[in-house]
């Protein structure tokens, strides 16, 4: 690495450190309905909302009001794109004349873009028409991470709420969400895209001859307000098939350096709205020092494994799958933002990694998209293990443990344990069904560890709610197509409803009086704690498959092995 690498790396960890507060500040703001800054422009377009939507704001839901209209919600959203891509030959704003998409990958890209993990099976320039991209993905995009957002804003209020039988509006919430802070976000980020080079229109594909006079079709569309979202929203799917190694969606080094810091934007600030809202601004530091802490030691690993030699190739350095206008550097920092943040998107291929490099972005979606993670149900994932640590720590200690004034009893903690161990347990039947099936086999690449990876890698992406992929897998097939699509509801709905089981639960308890023999959770010890936690749940469940694919490879390679 030189002085050049440096900056790019500390530059984005910079700006997140100083956007942070300032964007966390207005959300607090804005997702409690008080006066802020866009409060008199839009504020019209709120009401219009909920007259058109006949949703009375001021309506209180219990938990499982609040569940039962978000899986409604998200049932509907399933359907329209599921139709979208199943008629899109037959609907307008097709000028490619695309054909209709087949009923199995229509349904994996219809549970992924509802589920916010936007895992996608095919490319898009090829498949999807514009009116797919716009009215099913894009909108999809907007309203999958507005879900999560309210995820995260019942759980709050659970901890805020003394003996109340509600954790908010479902419809309220996903409505501020959207327009007060994903909408404005994305939409001074597309200009800016667009004004660095990003396409935005909805022209035919244009014909071109290449300078060795081959026939070329150069891809349009309406991508930049896209991309915007995909990366505010941790969504992550590419408009087009190479994501943002794409010139079209990542076309400067400043466009570079956005879209990597708009990854993280909203999952960061959302520490600071949580310190806001409980009026305990220590309690969101502790937690977002518990994020950089691990964002920053996956970075500093996985960049001193890619500038490694490789052994195997006899290479003091490899960079292939990594766009030479990019770099090294700007390829490892985008690897471990977008793994961190159940992004999902990507500027390299992930596939070319060194194993190492790709371990630390496989075990950044192992622990369970709580470094950063998906926006609000990163947050979320955040504090259900802190609910998990408390715990322990009043097992250690031999006393019932509390947070918040809160006591952590069983009911509380069952449910946080479900959120962890569910998605761990389809990852890890997934990946043997595929590894002992013919079907499961067929997608497979690569030989040894790098292909026991890369199933691994495609359904721990899956459960998490991540995305992201080894490339070499081909996963558009029948069998992956449902199996992914299948433990993608798994692990994003069977999180959600445990979290809001235990919103309502702690909404329901009294405060209990603060005691000088309390646990404090807002000092160096219990962020110490916090961390070991994580890592110890979080990642211990998944040392066999980190030992067999990853660690592994690294091994071999060292040994100067090929497979």
């Amino acid at each position: 690495m030189n002085e050049h690498d440096v900056l790019q790396i500390l530059i984005p960890l910079g700006l997140l450190v100083v956007l942070t507060p300032l964007l966390g500040g207005y959300m607090a703001k804005a997702l409690q309905g008080k006066n802020h800054l866009l409060s008199k422009p839009l504020r019209p377009l709120e009401a219009l909302a909920y007259r058109l939507c006949l949703v009375d704001e001021k309506e209180e839901m219990t938990w499982k009001k609040y569940a039962s209209s978000l899986l409604l919600f998200n049932l509907f959203g399933f359907l329209a794109l599921f139709a979208l891509q199943t008629l899109q030959a037959r609907l307008p704003l097709n000028p490619q004349g695309l054909a209709n998409i087949s009923w199995d990958s229509a349904f994996n890209t219809a549970v992924s873009f509802v589920t916010n993990t936007d895992w996608q099976g095919y490319a898009g320039e090829t498949a999807m028409s514009y009116l797919t991209q716009m009215l099913g993905l894009c909108v999809q995009n907007f309203l999958s991470a507005a879900t999560g957002m309210a995820v995260f804003l019942a759980l709050t209020r659970g901890f805020v709420s003394r003996g109340s039988a509600t954790v908010g509006n479902f419809w309220v919430d996903l409505t501020r969400s959207t327009i007060y802070v994903l909408l404005p976000l994305s939409f001074v980020l597309a200009l800016v895209l667009v004004w660095q080079g990003s396409v935005q229109n909805v022209a035919p594909y244009v014909s071109s001859t290449g300078v060795e006079g081959g026939a070329q079709s150069i891809p349009m569309g309406p991508a930049a307000s896209q991309i915007a979202i995909k990366q505010l929203g941790t969504n992550g799917g590419g408009f087009f098939n190479a994501n943002g190694a794409h010139p079209f969606e990542n076309p400067t080094p400043l466009a570079n350096l956005l879209e990597l810091v708009a990854i993280l934007l909203v999952p960061s600030a959302l520490t600071w709205t949580y310190g806001v809202m409980l009026e305990r601004r220590r309690q969101g530091l502790v937690v977002f020092a518990a994020m950089f802490t691990l964002l920053s030691a996956g970075l500093a690993a996985s960049l001193w494994a890619q500038y490694g030699p490789n052994r195997s190739l006899g290479e003091p350095a490899v960079i292939e799958g990594i766009d030479t206008r990019i770099g090294t550097a700007n390829c490892v920092a985008w690897s471990v933002f977008t793994t961190a943040a159940s992004n999902g998107s990507v500027n390299c291929a992930h596939e070319s990694l060194s194993p190492l490099s790709g371990g630390v972005a496989l075990v950044n979606i192992m622990v369970g998209e709580v470094v950063f993670g998906g926006v609000g149900v990163g947050m979320a994932g955040m504090l259900v293990f802190i609910l998990i640590t408390v715990f322990l720590s009043g097992l250690m200690v031999g006393r019932t443990p509390e947070y918040l004034g809160k006591k952590i009893e069983a009911r509380e903690v069952r449910m946080s344990m479900v959120t962890i161990l569910a998605p761990s347990a389809v990852i890890l039947i997934g990946s043997a069904a595929a590894l002992m099936t013919p079907a499961g086999l067929a997608g497979i690449s690569a030989k040894g560890p790098h292909g026991f990876t890369e199933v691994v890698y495609a359904f721990t992406s899956a459960a998490q709610n991540n995305g992201s992929a080894f490339e070499g897998l081909n996963a558009n097939s029948p069998f992956y197509n449902v199996a992914l699509g299948l433990v993608m509801l798994v692990g994003r709905f069977l999180t959600i409803i445990p979290i809001l089981a235990v919103a309502g639960s702690l909404a329901g308890k009294k405060s209990v009086a603060a005691r000088e023999t309390g646990f404090r959770t807002d000092t160096f010890l219990f962020f110490a704690l916090l961390i070991a936690t994580i890592l110890v749940v979080g990642v211990l469940t998944h040392f066999p498959s980190l030992a067999l694919g990853p660690i592994v490879e690294h091994l071999l390679v060292g040994l100067g092995r090929t497979f």
